[in-house]
């Protein structure tokens, strides 16, 4: 061991707990915010991993449907201290946002139909709109690198917009596409996907980049299944416990159904989830309106943790708005959707990681994203280019309209919105402006633009 190399008894696990308690609370800025504080804390100030067995992760996470980053954080925090540290870590990553968001959603049930309030869910919306078209220009940007990944995210966009062909079978037939490819010229798709590279000349770190796993990361069949087993009995016993109490089609139950399918699914992070969830909880269940949507959303990016816990408000709003627990017992319903949504939500992505790491862990400098994932990754652009020109519409045209291509509606769009939406692409774009600033600052405009109109 190195001298100047950190030794892993100094690293408590109450001191792994205190670091994960506190980055549950300051994960601004999406995935690539929180991942970039992860690195910042844990490669380059704390040395606790190197920088290739960060990446190393990452490429492993950046494969899996659901959250990357709280999946990373899962990953580490089981590296470090087994499946207690994964549990605590990943856990930790969700619970503070969980419990800001009920307590956000219980206020905008409550008291999201006064004047002053709408006029800021007005000004978060056009935010909105702005954030998720800058999402899909950024991972445009850094996956569509081949005319061959425009064809398939411009393919999954028409898919959506024109046929609204359901959200899975884009993701399928992509993979279709990919395996296809792959067989003849993946290097067409694989050229510029991935995470690699590594700094040379870094200092030595408490998991460094050449040490073998410990003991607990070390893969083995027994454990593997042990842990499915647990994970699948966990889940039927609380689905179990749903369908006795309210029956299958009861909205509790029919929550906890969704968002396993979701969390199974879902490539490409929070903004590629979402037009599935959209439209789903929207247009099938019923649970929320499109201009909810929106709202939820915006409340999620003032939050910490991964803008997947937007599911945490829709399952709060379908709670409530269907009286789940009964119509006197409202917040309570909302309250107990919230929790449940979260917990079929993020269930498979503990399991992705205390099933598959071992085994990753086994076959570093191996792992790559082949050309069925990097097909998956461009069609996830055209989802989110969907995803942006679907609340654009709702926030420019509050009121609906019949089509956009009738002069009428041009007449009827709401010019506020185009200046907010426009403004906000500029501070993303040009002055990289911090997402949790921007929205709250067209809350704030939106606030004024009603107080001066009462």
């Amino acid at each position: 061991m190195s001298p100047t190399r950190p030794d892993r008894e100094f690293v408590s696990f109450r001191t792994a707990l205190a670091f994960w308690l506190k980055l549950g609370f300051i994960s601004f800025g999406g995935p690539t915010g929180q991942i970039a504080i992860m690195h910042t804390e844990l490669v380059e100030r704390r040395r606790w991993i190197s920088e290739r067995r960060f990446l190393h992760a990452l490429n492993y996470c950046m494969v899996l449907p659901g959250p990357e980053a709280q999946q990373l954080a899962t990953y580490i925090g089981w590296l470090m201290h087994g499946v207690r540290g994964g549990l605590v870590a990943g856990g930790l990553f969700v619970l503070p946002s969980l419990v800001l968001l009920i307590a956000l959603s219980w206020m905008y049930m409550a008291f999201g139909s006064m004047p002053l309030a709408a006029g800021m869910l007005s000004g978060m919306k056009a935010a909105v709109v702005a954030i998720v078209a800058f999402a899909a220009y950024r991972i445009g940007t850094r996956v569509l690198k081949h005319p061959l990944s425009w064809a398939i995210a411009m393919s999954a966009f028409g898919a959506l917009y024109f046929f609204a062909v359901p959200f899975p079978y884009i993701v399928l037939g992509a993979a279709v596409v990919g395996l296809a490819i792959g067989r003849v010229a993946p290097q067409l798709l694989t050229q510029s996907t991935g995470h690699a590279g590594h700094s040379t000349g870094e200092q030595s770190a408490l998991f460094d980049n050449d040490d073998p796993p410990p003991a607990h990361a070390r893969f083995t069949w027994k454990r593997a299944l042990s842990v499915l087993a647990i994970a699948l009995t966990l889940w039927a016993l609380v689905e179990g416990v749903l369908v006795a109490c309210f029956g299958w089609h009861s909205t509790l139950a029919q929550i906890g159904w969704f968002f396993t399918k979701a969390a199974l699914i879902t490539f490409g992070g929070a903004y590629a989830v979402l037009p599935y969830v959209q439209q789903a909880a929207v247009d099938q269940y019923g649970w929320l309106t499109p201009a909810q949507m929106i709202d939820g959303l915006a409340l999620g990016e003032t939050t910490p943790g991964p803008l997947i816990m937007v599911v945490a408000f829709v399952g709060y709003v379908g709670g409530w708005s269907h009286a789940a627990l009964g119509a006197n017992a409202l917040a309570s319903s909302g309250a107990v959707a919230a929790v449940i949504a979260t917990f079929f939500t993020f269930l498979p992505s503990f399991v992705f990681i205390l099933v598959g790491a071992p085994a990753v862990e086994a076959t570093r400098n191996e792992i790559r994203l082949v050309a069925p994932l990097a097909a998956i990754t461009a069609a996830v652009v055209g989802v989110i280019l969907n995803l942006a020109v679907y609340f654009a519409m709702h926030v420019l045209w509050p009121q609906g309209i019949d089509g956009v291509f009738e002069l009428a509606a041009w007449r009827s769009i709401d010019i506020v919105a185009v200046c907010l939406i426009g403004a906000g692409l500029v501070a993303l774009l040009r002055f990289k402006l911090n997402v949790v600033v921007l929205v709250l600052a067209c809350a704030l405009a939106g606030l004024l633009r009603t107080a001066f109109m009462r």
